[in-house]
């Protein structure tokens, strides 16, 4: 009879912690997202980068919005692992936003690209940046041409192009599953 009221402690202790730790996680990512749109519309105001909290290592460079899935996300300056926690990030090998070629975007399947899952061809993507030179908020808004699952290697559609173009890369398939082999790549381009 001891060892069932341990193991009882035991099992209600562990859950507890789990709770309070997913309830931690999410404050944490609600926080960050408040910081991050912060920073971004400071970024609009000042026309500098500014970075979320003191010791971040990231700051939002642009807007994204598909409008029929009411879908909206910060992207940071990077896609690097410690960025893509916090939002979508700009893949460094892309083309700059504003420029001409093609602008690639990855973030998790998990979260922030999850709304990919449901995402048609003929769908308007909206890509919103501020552009130092011309001390301005810029948009573009693109038209998504292709869907595609593809392995990890196959970079073809990260290549730059001399069409203005949109790549989202994500995880695939979607969901909590462990594994993810393979990429589900959007490409849209300039309407």
């Amino acid at each position: 009879m001891r060892e069932i009221r341990i193991l009882c402690v035991v099992i209600l202790v562990a859950g507890g912690a789990l709770t309070a730790r997913a309830a931690y996680i999410r404050v944490k990512a609600d926080l960050a997202e408040v910081l991050i749109r912060r920073a971004w519309n400071e970024n609009v105001r000042t026309g500098e980068a500014r970075r979320p909290w003191r010791h971040a290592d990231l700051h939002p460079v642009a807007k994204l919005r598909i409008p029929r899935l009411k879908y909206e996300e910060f992207v940071l300056d990077s896609a690097a692992p410690r960025t893509l926690a916090f939002g979508p990030g700009l893949v460094k090998n892309g083309t700059e936003l504003g420029r001409r070629g093609n602008v690639a975007i990855a973030g998790h399947r998990t979260s922030w690209f999850r709304p990919l899952e449901k995402i048609e061809r003929g769908d308007a993507i909206e890509l919103e940046w501020y552009d130092a030179g011309t001390k301005s908020v810029r948009e573009r808004t693109y038209r998504v041409q292709r869907i595609e699952v593809a392995e990890p290697g196959n970079v073809g559609l990260l290549r730059q192009t001399d069409e203005d173009v949109l790549t989202l890369i994500t995880c695939y398939p979607f969901g909590y599953g462990a594994k993810s082999p393979q990429r589900f790549v959007v490409r849209a381009i300039l309407r």
